[in-house]
C-alpha cells in the first residue's frame, strides 16, 4: 500500500502492508524507531519497533537507506503524529552499507549536486520533485480544460528561432574526419540531412504552424541553448511551456498569462498542500503567503516606457541607470515589482531589443511584446504578437540576418489564412523556483545541464 493512502484512508487500529526506505532507524536496548518513507508523500511514518520481533536484532542492524517491507498496525502516537505503525513484521529487501552518501544529517544542496543520482532521496528533493510533478499535471490541466491542442513540435530542425549561435549542432560526420567542399566549408550535403542541423532552442515557429489550423496549442517539453552561462537561472536544458493563439492582440495575450498562471499556482496549492507547507518552513518562509497574493493579486500593466519613467524618477542610485532603449536589470525588475506589490506586465519594448519575429508597432519604434515579472523572482515569462505584415516580416529577417531558405515555411503563414495571433514562453524550471522557493535551477532539474556540467 502506498503511504499516501496510508496517511488519507486509514485510521488508528487498521492494519496495513507497506514498501518503501528507512530515512532513519534508531534503536534502543528493548526498542527501536525506523523512519519510513516510500516517495508518494513528503512525510513519513514511524515504525515503533520491540523485543516481541523475532528479528529484532537483524532489525536494530538495518541502515539508512535500505529497502524494506513492513506489516502492522497504527496505534496512538506518544509523538507529534495523529499515529504509529506497531509491526508485526518487518523484512529487509535490500540492504544499504554504512558509506551510503545520504546519511541522516543535513546536507548542503552543493553536495547534493553532487549526488543527484540520491538527492531525490531527501525530504527536500522529494517535495521539490512533487511540485513539479504537480504543476506539470496543472498545465496540461489548464490548456486541456481550455480547449487547447497540445502539439509536439520537434526536437531536432534547422529553422532559426532564438539565433543559431545559441543553438546546439546535430551531426553525424566523425568530427576527426570533417567532409569539406572545394572552398574549405563544411559540406553538409554529406549529413543525414543533407543540410545544417540543430536541436531545438524553441518549439513556437512550429507551434504557430498549428494555432493557424486549431485555434490554439500549447507545447511542453525539453528545449536547449548553448548559452555560456553559470547564473542561478539558466541552464543548457531545460523546459518550456509555449502556447500560441490565433485571433489574439496583446491584450488578450496578457489575460491568457494571467488567467493561466493564477490557475497552476491554485492547482499546486491544492495538490501540493503537504509539499508547499514543508517548503514554507524549511526551505522559504513566507512562501505559502507570496503564492496566495499572486492568485488574489490583480496583475498591474505598464508600458515599458511608462517603466523607465518610474525607475528614472523613483530617486534611487541604480547599478545600471534605466534606459528607453535597453533591457531592464533585475534591480529594475525588483523594484517595479515591489513599488507594484504584485506581478506586473511590462509592454511594447524597443523593437532592438526583441526577436525578429515580434510584431512592429506604429511608432516604428517598438514591438507589441510583454514580459511578466513577478515579486521575488523577475521575468517569469516572455511573450508577443506576432508579425503578420508579409512585407514586415521579410524586412525584419533581412534586418536580423535570419537565414530566409530555413523559414520559407513560416514566411508563408502569412500568405494563406494569415491572421493576427499571439504566444508566449514560460520556463518550466522558472516556475517551479517561484513555486517551491527553490534558488537556484540545478535544484529544480532532475539531472542539471549546465556549462562544465555533463554528469549522469
Amino acid at each position: 500500500m502506498d503511504l499516501i493512502d496510508v496517511f488519507k484512508t486509514k485510521k488508528i487500529g487498521d492494519t496495513v502492508e507497506i514498501e518503501g526506505w528507512v530515512r532513519n532507524n534508531r534503536d534502543q536496548k528493548e526498542f527501536g524507531f525506523i523512519d519510513f518513507y516510500d516517495g508518494t508523500s513528503v512525510n513519513t511514518l514511524q515504525v515503533v519497533y520491540t523485543k516481541e520481533l523475532s528479528n529484532f536484532d537483524e532489525i536494530t542492524k538495518i541502515h539508512p537507506g535500505s529497502a524494506v517491507e513492513v506489516k502492522g498496525t497504527l496505534v496512538e502516537s506518544n509523538g507529534k503524529q495523529e499515529y504509529e505503525l506497531k509491526p508485526e513484521s518487518i523484512t529487509l529487501i535490500g540492504d544499504c552499507p554504512t558509506d551510503y552518501p545520504i546519511q541522516p544529517k543535513r546536507h548542503t544542496v552543493e553536495f547534493l549536486r553532487s549526488q543527484a543520482y540520491l538527492r531525490p532521496r531527501t525530504k527536500m528533493f522529494q517535495a521539490v520533485f512533487k511540485i513539479r510533478s504537480i504543476a506539470a499535471a496543472g498545465i496540461h490541466e489548464y490548456f486541456q480544460n481550455n480547449n487547447y491542442t497540445y502539439v509536439h513540435t520537434p526536437i531536432m530542425t534547422n529553422s532559426d528561432c532564438e539565433g543559431s549561435n545559441q543553438m546546439f549542432k546535430v551531426t553525424t560526420f566523425d568530427l576527426a574526419d570533417v567532409p569539406k567542399t572545394e572552398d574549405g566549408q563544411v559540406d553538409y550535403s554529406q549529413d543525414l540531412f543533407s543540410k545544417e542541423a540543430y536541436i531545438t532552442g524553441s518549439g513556437q515557429l512550429h507551434g504557430e504552424t498549428y494555432a493557424m489550423a486549431f485555434k490554439k496549442i500549447y507545447t511542453f517539453g525539453p528545449t536547449f541553448r548553448t548559452e555560456d552561462s553559470n547564473t542561478k537561472t539558466h541552464a543548457n536544458e531545460f523546459w518550456m511551456i509555449e502556447p500560441e493563439m490565433a485571433f489574439t492582440h496583446l491584450d488578450g495575450l496578457m489575460d491568457a498569462e494571467e488567467d493561466m498562471l493564477k490557475y497552476v499556482i491554485r492547482y499546486t496549492l491544492e495538490k501540493g498542500a503537504a509539499e508547499i507547507e514543508f517548503l514554507n518552513q524549511f526551505v522559504s518562509k513566507g512562501l505559502k503567503d507570496k503564492l496566495e497574493k499572486v492568485v488574489n493579486s490583480d496583475f498591474v500593466r505598464i508600458s515599458h516606457h511608462d517603466a523607465i519613467d518610474l525607475l528614472l524618477g523613483s530617486g534611487e542610485k541604480w547599478e545600471f541607470t534605466p534606459d528607453y532603449e535597453s533591457d531592464i536589470a533585475k534591480e529594475h525588475e525588483k523594484w517595479i515589482t515591489e513599488h507594484f506589490g504584485a506581478p506586473v506586465f511590462i509592454y511594447n519594448w524597443p523593437k532592438d531589443i526583441k526577436a525578429w519575429y515580434m510584431k512592429l508597432n506604429d511608432d516604428g519604434k517598438t514591438v507589441a511584446a510583454v514580459d511578466l515579472e513577478v515579486p521575488g523572482s523577475g521575468e517569469l515569462m516572455g511573450g508577443s504578437e506576432r508579425e503578420v505584415d508579409l512585407d514586415k516580416l521579410e524586412e525584419l529577417i533581412k534586418i536580423h540576418g535570419v537565414d530566409r531558405s530555413q523559414v520559407e515555411w513560416y514566411v508563408n503563414l502569412r500568405k494563406f489564412g494569415g491572421c493576427y495571433h499571439s504566444g508566449y514562453g514560460m520556463g518550466f524550471e522558472r516556475l517551479i523556483m517561484y513555486l517551491t522557493g527553490i534558488e537556484n535551477i540545478r535544484d529544480v532539474i532532475p539531472f542539471p545541464r549546465t556549462p562544465g556540467n555533463l554528469n549522469y
